[in-house]
């Protein structure tokens, strides 16, 4: 691999000299082709789906349709549209001596991204990475990697036709011997983000020797106040359920205030049939760590705001947690209590999500406290450097 990861870093050297309006084109003409070329997309799709039970979880995130793809060149040419997060100076002074002191924002190099059975990340990684001038390097799976190549095949045919180097995006085989090498591509990645499940996230924790930023495991629960309002939390809870099962901010544990446990039919009423509750004995071993990426739901009853909070502290993963209630002293305590990256007083988590942020595409929801944390877009993909002019000044 390392043939590769030099061609990469090279090519990451070069998207310097490209000016911000040439990327933009860029992103724009690859939007263009995702819709000229869907049915080449949707067939090599169909190839991974053929692959892969439905009842899977992860066969929804696999799965790209026409609507989808109309989505994910939206999303690129919002991104085409955003302002560059380059060359922002966010401290400038003089010091006593003279010497001129800016710190500007600039990109970390070489992104590589490990991800599962999701062929959008691959659009969307590209195209954060692209605007904000760092080349890529993608470590799809198995699950999805007819996919993946023909995104890329894509993405460099736009690339080779505007005279910039493929290599500031390339996909490594879909093999466990490539994440090892990426993992250990010191000196030419930058930056690794795991996007994917705990197992995934915490593989590459644990045996990167390259920097990384943790993304994307969400145990995300919702709590249902005893002054909540019961029609809001209905549409919520189902909102957060229901939407989309198989994303990480989709609702995996439901918490009810004993106060309001004759309400809980009505909460649950528009998921059932379509939903598994569970809801186990006190004396029940339950694992409350799941994730479910199902429809499933585990329901807690909680004696008071204090044990839902509890609950949440050893239970959630620091994604997104939700409160329902008309308590705005209870609400403001929640903000302040509950350590997530995204906290929510009535409305659902399914919000958590870069484009519905107003950020254009995600590279992943960062669950870390250590850089960027929430929805990561095209400032988090920078990290900056002190640029210092003098006048000739020596240190005594």
């Amino acid at each position: 691999m390392n043939e590769i990861f030099i061609k990469v870093k090279h090519a990451s050297r070069k998207l310097a000299l490209i000016s911000d309006e040439q990327k933009n084109t860029v992103l724009n003409k690859v939007a263009d082709a995702i819709l000229k070329d869907k049915e080449t997309l949707l067939t090599a799709n169909a190839l991974d789906l053929a692959k892969m039970e439905p009842s899977n979880p992860l066969y929804d995130r696999l799965q790209l349709t026409d609507s989808r793809l109309e989505g994910i060149a939206s999303d690129m040419r919002h991104v085409a549209q955003l302002p560059s997060p380059l060359g922002h100076i966010s401290n400038e002074h003089t010091l006593d001596n003279g010497l001129l002191l800016r710190r500007i924002s600039v990109p970390f190099g070489v992104i590589g991204v490990i991800y599962e059975a999701r062929p959008n990340v691959s659009f969307d990684v590209f195209s954060l990475c692209f605007k904000s001038g760092n080349a890529c390097v993608l470590k799809g799976g198995k699950d999805a990697d007819e996919s993946n190549r023909a995104i890329v095949s894509l993405i460099h045919r736009v690339l080779e036709k505007e005279g910039i180097d493929p290599y500031v995006v390339q996909l490594l085989p879909a093999t466990h011997e490539a994440t090892a090498e990426m993992l250990n591509a010191v000196g030419y990645i930058d930056l690794c983000i795991p996007r994917g499940g705990k197992k995934l996230i915490a593989f590459v924790r644990d045996n990167a020797r390259v920097p990384v930023i943790e993304t994307g495991a969400g145990v995300v629960h919702a709590y249902f106040d005893k002054d909540g309002n019961l029609e809001m939390g209905q549409r919520i809870i189902n909102n957060a359920k229901t939407r989309r099962v198989s994303v990480c901010n989709a609702l995996d544990c439901l918490l009810v205030h004993k106060d309001r446990l004759a309400d809980l039919p009505v909460l649950l009423k528009p998921m059932e049939g379509n939903v598994a509750f569970h809801q186990p004995n006190a004396n029940e071993n339950f694992d409350w760590d799941r994730e479910w990426m199902s429809h499933d739901l585990s329901i807690k009853i909680v004696d008071s705001l204090d044990e839902a909070l509890i609950h949440i502290q050893q239970h959630g993963s620091g994604h997104s947690e939700c409160i329902i209630t008309d308590n705005p002293d209870t609400a403001q305590r929640f903000r302040n209590e509950v350590d997530a990256a995204c906290v929510y007083v009535n409305a659902p988590t399914s919000f958590t999500d870069g484009a519905q942020f107003g950020l254009g595409a995600e590279i992943g929801i960062s669950t870390q406290k250590l850089g960027p944390r929430g929805p990561m877009a095209l400032n988090e993909m920078t990290t900056y450097k002190w640029l210092i002019d003098g006048n000739g000044q020596v240190r005594a």
